[in-house]
This record gives structure tokens, sequence and C-alpha cells, in this order.
């Protein structure tokens, strides 16, 4: 995996360009790109530092202000889907995509899996049986 260049090359490449020197002849002068020039460069105007960005960590979910409100929609329709519940959230201005949802509720330890609501009926099937493995089933 790359890694940051040294904060002292950071520093002689900022200085260079202080100095009245080209973002692309720093590039060349200390044999980096020109667009690792341009974006140091804005870094120290943005934060005052040279120093590179913390790499890796993990990204807070989109819905981690929003758990309660989550948990509420779900434990008040136990059966809602993601596109249901995605819908619940956009008519609150919460603006997220349903598998932002997913991996939320994956988070919080809710599952999605359906199950069945109602008994199966006694007086009729409401699916087609399945054939038995390895036949072919052949239209009535």
């Amino acid at each position: 995996m790359a890694r940051p260049l040294s904060l002292d090359l950071r520093e002689r490449v900022i200085a260079f360009v202080e100095a009245g020197g080209s973002r692309r002849g720093a590039a060349k002068h200390f044999s980096v790109s020109p667009s690792f020039v341009v974006k140091l460069m804005q870094r120290k105007v943005a934060t005052g530092s040279a120093a590179p960005a913390p790499m890796g960590g993990t990204k807070r979910y989109a819905l981690a202000d929003h758990a309660a409100l989550v948990k509420e929609l779900v434990s008040a329709q136990p059966d809602i889907t993601l596109d249901e519940l995605r819908t619940e959230l956009a008519d609150r201005t919460i603006a997220v995509s349903r598998t932002s949802v997913s991996r939320f509720l994956t988070k919080l330890g809710l599952t999605r899996k359906k199950r069945r609501s109602m008994r199966a009926s006694r007086s009729a099937p409401t699916s087609p049986p399945r054939a038995a493995s390895g036949v072919a089933s052949s239209p009535s």
C-alpha cells in the first residue's frame, strides 16, 4: 500500500513554491507529480500544515445520528422493507441509500429476513409445490 511522502520533502516543496517557483517546476525539481504539489499547496492553505491526513480507519455510518429513529421505525413496523424504511427516512429529510440502511441495520443487529406473518392456508396452497430433486416438472 502507498504511504505518504515524508514531511521533510513536503516542507521543501512548499518552500520552493513560496519562494516563487511554479507548482509544475516544483514537481519536476523534486520528482513528484504536479497533482501532489497542487494538493499539497491546497492543504497548506486550508489547514496551515503540510502533514498528511490520517490514512485508513473506519467510516461513520450515515444513519449514526438517527439510530433511535431507525429503531423506533423498525419496532413500530417489524415487516418494513428497506425501501419503505428509506422512504420513511426521506419523509423526515434524511437522505440515505438502500445499501446504507441495510448496513446500518446489520450493525444494530436488526435482521431484515422476512418471515411469514400469517399461518399457511389450510384450504389451498398459496404457492405451487416444489418438484422433487432431479425430477423435471412438466406443465399440466
